[in-house]
């Protein structure tokens, strides 16, 4: 398994003339399969919502998508299951699928009962994942329909730090109207998992094998993408590191002790690119080819059980010119209207909550416009059909809020059939 490791500026030319220029830095990094790699077992724990709310054909679908995962589970495979309602328990603990019909009647006979705790269920699943985390691909799917009622929100945003300092990837469903976007959104940012809406029960089974065959492309794990900057070049103070695919996450920025800047990836998929921003302002700089910067990202490989492997370093070159013609990437241009969708979508969602209705339709018709040129044209839909309605005085429901955040984070794209 390799890294592909692509950086490209926004605009590849700099005017000489300039003393200040900005540029946006776009780097491409995914995992490259090779002929003899062998599959890297998964360590997947389910961490599900069976309170009162669950009650139903709610329940009874989860059910069932958790049995097709089980069936799905390849040799090796490990799976943990923990349960909450206002309490949380470990319905099955980690281990090696080796009799499958047990585990299945452990789901089946699951109830809908009591109120709601998250973190509870987080601390158990993250404490299960952990057992197994060397040498393989660990990740959580956390399903639920409801607010932490029983738990504190704060207690789960730290469950989720600590998860990835673990190197787990968390991802987080909502189920119904009723769940907190702000903390379930938090939890798969700080995981570097993503988040997923689920309006109806019948979408449960697809979201779940959707979500299973991306952790199953995961080839490499605990990357960090590291990267140096020239003299008389910066970053931007305010929010200066994104990823913009697959999800859009503002991003931390750590120091390393050499003095380069790192930003945790977490896991690498193969062949589907994870796409970072790097707001940049350079000084002036004499003509020619001019290095800027370098970028090299460190990973595990599991499947060869070596950790702590290096790409090569590689530069970044400005080419400052006397006579200015702009050199525009197309890729980077699209990323940039990826973020500003999001961003514009998160200002409107701020005046919104402000009172400022009017405020906030105007954003939404400028993320609309934003989604409408990098051609994602169901956000443009989604975006434009909330401001509509708040130009009309209406409010925007719950299942409006949720979709238009959604499409602010990410491309929709159907679901092929299992």
């Amino acid at each position: 398994m390799k890294v592909s490791l692509q950086p490209a500026l926004n605009d590849g030319n700099l005017d000489a003339n300039q003393l200040n220029s900005q540029r946006q830095l776009g780097i491409s990094i995914s995992a490259i399969a090779e002929a003899l790699d062998r599959n890297v077992p998964l360590n997947l724990c389910l961490i599900l919502d069976h309170s009162g709310s669950m009650h139903g054909r709610s329940l009874e679908t989860v059910k069932k998508a958790a049995i097709r995962l089980v069936d799905r589970l390849n040799s090796g495979d490990r799976l943990s299951i923990v349960v909450f309602d206002h309490r949380a328990k470990v319905l099955v603990p980690s281990q090696v699928i080796e009799n499958p019909e047990k585990i299945k009647q452990l789901i089946n006979h699951l109830s809908a009962d009591g109120g709601t705790a998250i973190d509870e269920g987080l601390r158990l699943g993250i404490e299960e994942l952990a057992k197994a985390k060397k040498d393989t691909v660990s990740q959580a799917f956390l399903l639920t329909d409801g607010e932490n009622e029983h738990g504190d929100n704060n207690r789960c945003l730290k469950f989720a730090e600590l998860a990835a300092s673990y190197n787990l990837t968390l991802n987080t469903l909502g189920f119904g109207d009723n769940w907190n976007q702000d903390v379930l959104e938090k939890i798969a940012d700080a995981g570097l998992g993503t988040l997923s809406y689920i309006q109806k029960a019948d979408q449960v089974v697809e979201e779940f094998s959707r979500l299973f065959r991306r952790i199953q492309t995961v080839g490499l794990t605990n990357a960090y993408l590291l990267f140096s900057l020239m003299p008389n070049v910066r970053l931007a103070e305010l929010k200066p590191i994104a990823q913009v695919s697959p999800d859009t996450i503002e991003l931390p920025l750590q120091q390393e002790a050499d003095g380069r800047f790192s930003v945790r990836l977490g896991d690498l998929m193969k062949d589907a690119e994870r796409v970072i921003l790097a707001n940049i302002y350079l000084g002036q700089l004499p003509t020619g080819e001019q290095a800027i910067a370098n970028v090299q990202v460190r990973y595990d490989d599991p499947a060869a059980n070596q950790v702590g492997l290096f790409t090569p370093n590689i530069p970044v070159y400005a080419h400052v010119v006397k006579n200015y013609q702009a050199d525009l990437n197309p890729q980077v241009q699209h990323s940039i209207l990826a973020l500003a969708k999001y961003r514009q979508t998160q200002l409107a969602e701020t005046k919104l909550q402000q009172g400022d209705r009017t405020g906030a339709a105007t954003m939404l018709q400028t993320a609309a416009k934003t989604a409408l040129q990098m051609g994602d044209q169901g956000a443009a839909t989604v975006l434009q059909n909330s401001a509509t309605s708040l130009q009309a005085g209406q409010d925007l429901s719950e299942s409006d809020r949720k979709k238009t955040r959604m499409v602010s984070k990410t491309v929709l794209q159907d679901t092929p059939p299992t």
